[in-house]
């Protein structure tokens, strides 16, 4: 039997109700082997070019998680001057202050076999790879929605990346490509605004 929670909404309405959340908290409304679940489910039913399947995740729960964004703010304070580093350790400690966060990667052996055994298509693979990720990450970000979580999805790579593949013993070959910090809102964000649709769609029927 599925960890999964049961789906409660409809599709598009869990997609309109996916909003980034930077105030969250050390709570969770469902247990960590539903949170896995959610996880690992995302990653092995998104789509792939050529169904590569090289998307790579690591979930990071409790001391982990606190570790990750520790190793961010250190590696921000090499790099960013004293007198404007205040800003910089308040952001970073509002997604410690989650309760877990979904490490994004590709395989780059995946990528670079698919290089090699579709040369014609060699320089489309890094792009297609991109784009899977990126289904991967919305597909994560969606269910943890639904599910009562708020995320964010940020980027502190390259920055960090050597070090958190020391730190969790991380193939040399997986690309580290986003952070997602999550955990129950504290506050929802503010109104989103549209451009208006119809400049964004065309339709010829």
């Amino acid at each position: 039997m599925s960890n999964t929670s049961t789906i409660s909404k409809s599709l598009i309405e869990a997609i309109k109700a996916r909003r980034t959340y930077y105030a969250i908290s050390k709570q969770s409304p469902i247990s960590d082997d539903q949170i896995i679940s959610l996880v690992q489910e995302a990653v092995k039913y998104s789509p792939s070019a050529f169904n590569s399947q090289s998307a790579r995740a690591v979930v990071l729960l409790g001391e982990n998680h606190d570790k990750l964004w520790n190793i961010v703010k250190e590696t921000l304070r090499k790099i960013v001057p004293a007198d404007q580093f205040a800003s910089t350790e308040q952001r970073v400690d509002s997604f410690k202050a989650g309760y877990g966060s979904v490490l994004f990667f590709e395989d780059t052996t995946v990528i670079e076999g698919l290089q090699k055994q579709f040369a014609s298509y060699a320089d489309n693979f890094p792009k297609w790879s991109q784009q899977s990720s990126a289904i991967v990450q919305y597909v994560a970000w969606t269910l943890l929605e639904e599910q009562g979580l708020g995320a964010s999805l940020q980027h502190y790579n390259p920055l960090i990346d050597e070090e958190v593949k020391q730190a969790w013993d991380i193939p040399a070959s997986w690309q580290l490509i986003a952070q997602m910090p999550f955990g129950t809102p504290t506050a929802q964000p503010g109104e989103k605004e549209f451009q208006p649709i119809d400049e964004r769609v065309k339709i010829f029927k």
